[in-house]
């Protein structure tokens, strides 16, 4: 897969998004609604597996995914 270039600055800025999202998406998990916890644990480790390649661009957006859908699994309960 090719990733987008991103200048060293948007790296770092994308590379702090990914983590502050992976972990607010993380803080906001429970087991009570298995089905979206599994998806938002499918986005957090493709965001991780992007992550180790240094794929900014898709981590970020996997990342911010799973934080969306965290915050709409916390707003549920």
């Amino acid at each position: 897969m090719i990733a987008p270039e991103l200048t060293p600055q948007e790296s770092a800025v994308a590379q702090q998004q990914t983590n502050q999202s992976l972990g607010i998406a993380e803080k906001n998990l429970n087991a009570a609604q298995a089905d979206l916890v599994s998806k938002i644990r499918g986005f957090i480790k493709d965001a991780r597996e992007a992550a180790q390649i240094t794929d900014w661009s898709r981590a970020r957006g996997l990342a911010k995914k799973a934080q969306v859908l965290s915050e709409e699994l916390t707003g549920s309960l």
